[in-house]
């Protein structure tokens, strides 16, 4: 059996950009990428809202700041010279009440500190000349360099590149132990085993199981929150012209519901955010007893829930009334009626959590002897994937080159 110098789990878009850069800075290096499903992007990246963020709301600094605005340049030069389909639409972010101009204002400065550029505060009617269907705004944020992409895309030409280079996506791969056996690992799945120098962790909503796999015990804890969506219907598309934000709410960890121009023509809105009871739980009636047990035996999701158990009876009530959730959307398009919407497939966000029940914000990696785990890739994993990949490029470097 031939040993691999890194074995990657997880062939979303952090796994493979992680493949890419380690082939493209080291061509002599013999990468296997391990993914449990028979297709590349099959979860978190393949199923978000294909946003390619500006970076404008992130804390200055934070590796999510940084790589955000690095990423997003990297992705748009890669889907440039690849043919992958994109569109930089640019975004408002709305504020539909005048107690929110202050926290639009941050948002601002927070943009300007980022380096976001292009940036720039509109009154309403400037709002109006970008999305005529907003009519009740009372000051925004016009996001110019914000776009969408084809993240599926994204990931089949990474993978294509990195085969091209003699190493290998193994698809229908599920890791279920890794063994330390004298100076390599030994990585076994449901088919095979394989062995390595080392490996890198980029399994998204299981990275914390395959770390415990591995004996890295982190003291956090994924628990799956599911994004659900509606999408306008063909005759009303006309209503959104690019991406639609409004105020995110401080107190609460999520945007939203919001209008997304998509690639493929059509205009998503949403989403609203439930607990998933099951990680990768993407229908309203998806259950795993282990998996929920797993949740309700963690202190932190009652931590959470004992915080935000107000905000969480609206989002459940937003899933299961369609009425409620069109009225979300008509804070943004007042014109927007129920008839104007159909179902939208769903995703799911994977949440670290610490047991105090405090949302892990950042990007978290844990580093052995001779692995590395990113336990925390939150939003904007996707738009960052090409400068996270650098971040792990560089961790790598460190700990084992």
């Amino acid at each position: 059996m031939s040993t691999y110098d890194f074995i990657i789990v997880g062939a979303g878009i952090v796994g493979l950009s992680t493949a890419f850069k380690l082939s493209e800075s080291y061509p002599d290096l013999d990468i296997l990428v391990l993914e449990k499903e028979n297709e590349v992007a099959a979860h978190q990246t393949g199923n978000n809202s294909g946003v390619i963020h500006s970076g404008i709301y992130y804390k200055p600094n934070s590796y999510r700041a940084k790589n955000c605005v690095d990423g997003r340049h990297q992705l748009v030069d890669f889907c440039e010279q690849h043919k992958v389909d994109y569109e930089i639409c640019g975004k408002v972010i709305v504020a539909t009440e005048e107690e929110d101009i202050p926290r639009l204002d941050t948002i601002f400065e927070t943009g300007q500190i980022n380096e976001i550029e292009g940036i720039k505060k509109i009154d309403p009617q400037e709002v109006v000349e970008i999305e005529p269907y907003v009519t009740n705004s009372v000051k925004g944020i016009h996001v110019p360099c914000s776009g969408i992409v084809d993240y599926v895309g994204v990931c089949k030409k990474l993978r294509q590149l990195i085969e091209q280079k003699g190493n290998r996506v193994a698809c229908g791969q599920e890791v279920t132990n890794i063994n330390q056996e004298n100076s390599a690992l030994s990585v076994k799945t449901t088919t095979d085993s394989f062995s390595g120098q080392h490996l890198i962790n980029c399994a998204g909503l299981y990275s914390d199981h395959v770390a415990k796999s591995a004996g890295v015990h982190p003291n956090i804890q994924i628990v799956p929150f599911r994004g659900e969506y509606y999408e306008l219907k063909p005759e009303v598309q006309h209503f959104v012209n690019g991406l639609i934000y409004p105020m995110p709410n401080p107190a609460f960890p999520f945007l939203g519901v919001h209008f997304t121009k998509m690639v493929r023509g059509a205009v998503e809105c949403g989403p609203n955010a439930v607990f998933a009871f099951k990680r990768e739980g993407y229908d309203k009636l998806s259950f795993d007893m282990e998996e929920t047990i797993e949740t309700l035996n963690f202190p932190g999701f009652y931590n959470l829930a004992r915080k935000y158990w107000k905000m969480g009876l609206d989002e459940w009530y937003r899933s299961f009334s369609k009425r409620a959730f069109v009225k979300g959307l008509q804070k943004l398009i007042p014109s927007i009626r129920p008839k104007h919407l159909k179902p939208s497939p769903s995703g799911v966000r994977a949440m670290a959590l610490k047991p105090n029940g405090e949302i892990l914000d950042d990007f978290q990696f844990e580093v052995t002897q001779n692995e590395i785990h990113v336990l925390n890739a939150p939003s904007p994993a996707a738009t960052a994937g090409l400068a996270i990949g650098d971040e792990i490029l560089k961790r790598a470097e460190k700990a084992f080159m």
